[in-house]
This record gives structure tokens, sequence and C-alpha cells, in this order.
């Protein structure tokens, strides 16, 4: 049960909040004026999976450490942003790419590795996704006259809140292309002898999370790099959570021949002698205590709409809203 934070709790941040403002600098009054400014522009760079497929030596995670450098893949989108502060920014992003996992490229040293090796399965799907997020600029209450660089350099950290839709498919080997897994059911997602598994849903709800720095190019033109790393709710993006169920279900729930393709697509682990070892029913096929994630590497343009001549400055970039 959640508790309700004590009265002794807010008047200790509402303490802190206080030294802050306190110790603001004179010229930063300013920071809470309404100046209204919109941003548009564009973001591109790479993008990776971090799920149950592929991965690196020992156990896996759905942090960097299991990171594939070989299934980086690009991303790119567009953003709208609304900043009503100096310190703060509202965006509204929509973002395209594909995410990859593949378990032949896990380079085996003898530990937990090897069974996600002998797994032998692999995914690719296509991903579009859209958040609203809130940036912080903390050192903008920092910022003292005269004009220096750390006006137009700023990092920020951000947070939101979006949804994402994708599709997994699997490579099979047989007919030599790519298919559709969630019709599959490979792990008896809806079968009744699992009521634990349900059938999941290909648009989900993520949280981004990540930092950034900003550049002020000119009154009217940012550059920006940041690293988002998306928190999903599911663990399903690859199509690979839990464990290998009994092939003969397929044939009671599905066609014959989707039956026959979903026993293929389900356990890989015998095709081409990936390993003395094969799996069966109720081994372990992935881990369902941990969610997939993913994440991005942004450059972003931004460029500033509308003008607003009474707040123009014609000189070096003094500050980014206020011209």
């Amino acid at each position: 049960m959640k508790q309700k934070l004590q009265p002794f709790v807010w008047k200790y941040v509402a303490g802190i909040l206080l030294v802050i403002f306190n110790a603001l600098p004179s010229q930063s009054q300013n920071l809470f004026e309404k100046v209204s400014n919109w941003e548009g522009g564009f973001t591109i760079g790479p993008s990776n999976f971090l799920g149950d497929l592929g991965g690196n030596y020992g156990r896996g995670t759905t942090f960097l450490k299991d990171n594939n450098l070989q299934m980086t893949k690009l991303m790119i989108g567009g953003f709208l942003s609304y900043q009503p502060s100096e310190w703060i920014n509202f965006r509204l992003s929509l973002n395209a790419g594909t995410l990859e996992g593949d378990d032949a490229i896990i380079k085996g040293k003898g530990g937990l590795e090897e069974a996600r090796k002998i797994r032998n399965s692999n995914f690719k799907s296509r991903l579009l996704e859209g958040f609203i997020a809130m940036e912080i600029y903390p050192t903008v209450f920092f910022e003292y006259e005269p004009i220096d660089v750390f006006h137009k350099l700023r990092p920020y950290g951000l947070i939101g809140v979006g949804a994402f839709h994708f599709n997994p498919k699997g490579y099979d080997n047989f007919s030599g292309t790519w298919v559709d897994l969630k019709p599959l059911h490979t792990e008896g997602q809806g079968f009744p002898e699992y009521p634990d598994r349900k059938e999941y849903k290909l648009t989900q709800l993520n949280i981004p999370m990540g930092i950034g720095i900003k550049y002020f190019v000119s009154d009217k033109t940012s550059l920006s790099l940041e690293i988002i790393h998306r928190k999903t709710f599911t663990d399903y993006i690859d199509d690979v959570s839990t464990n290998y169920i009994n092939p003969s279900l397929f044939y009671t729930y599905l066609p014959t021949e989707q039956a026959r393709l979903a026993e293929r697509m389900a356990n890989k682990t015998d095709i081409n002698n990936v390993g003395s070892t094969t799996f069966g029913p109720g081994d372990k096929r992935g881990t369902p205590t941990n969610n997939d994630a993913y994440y991005s590497v942004g450059f972003k343009i931004g460029i500033r709409l509308g003008t607003d001549d009474s707040r123009r400055y014609t000189g070096d970039v003094r500050c980014p809203i206020r011209f």
C-alpha cells in the first residue's frame, strides 16, 4: 500500500525550494515570465533493442550490458515543442525506426549466454512511437552576466509518457521469409492451458527518460544531442518471454499449416545443429520478470517558429529565449 507523504516531508521540500529560489541570481527573476516560444525540428540517430533475444555473455539484462552494436538501426522523427519559461520545455515527438534481436550473434563463453545461443531465435519489428515529454534545464538558474557560452550551451533532463506500435517478425528457415509471430501464439498466449499468458497488444505504453545537451547556434536555430531510454510494460516486443510449450497445442487451436509454422518458429534449438542440447516443453525460453526496452541516441535540429520583434536580439546570442 502506498503511503502518503507526511507533513514534515512537504515542509522539507518547500524549504529546499525556498533556499534554491533565494540563491538565484537577480536576473533570474525573469525565468518564470511567460515567454511562449514554439520550436519545431527533426531528429535522427541510432537506436537499439534491449530484451530477451541477443545480448552478451553472462545473465541477460535489459540495460546497456546486453547492447549488440550489430543490431543498431536508424531512428528518425520530428518534434514540436513549447517553452513557457527558460527552465522548462514541453515536447511532442513522433519517431519511426526498426528494432532487431538475434541469438546467433552472441559470442559464447561457456556461461549463461550459451542457453540463449542454443535457443537460436531472432526477430525484427518496425517501430512507430509518439511521446510527450518535459525537459528541465537546471543550469538556467546559475547563469550570470556578462554574456558567456553557458547562455548558449544548456544540458537538460527529460522524462515523459508515450505509446509505441510494433509487430515482431521471425525468420522462417524453411521458407526463407520473415513471418508475423503474434498470430502463431508461440508461447501459448491465449490458449486455455495458459490462463496467465494473455495475448499481447501490438500498441503499448512507454516511459521515455534521458539526458541531453542543447546548443543555440543563433536566435532561431539550436542543435542538440540526447540519449533517451524507453521503459516499457511488455516483454513481447521480440515475442519471447516465458517457457516452451507442447507443440501439439498448436495443432489443437490453429489450422494445420499455421500450426506447422508455429512449431518451427516457437522452437529453433535443433536448426542447423546449433548445439548438442535442445529445449522442450516447460524449458525456459525467456525471462518474464524483465520487460523489454529500447533506446536511441538523437541528433536534433530545432527551428524557432514565428517572430517577435520586441524580443529580437541582433548581436551575440545573449539568451536562448529573450532576445
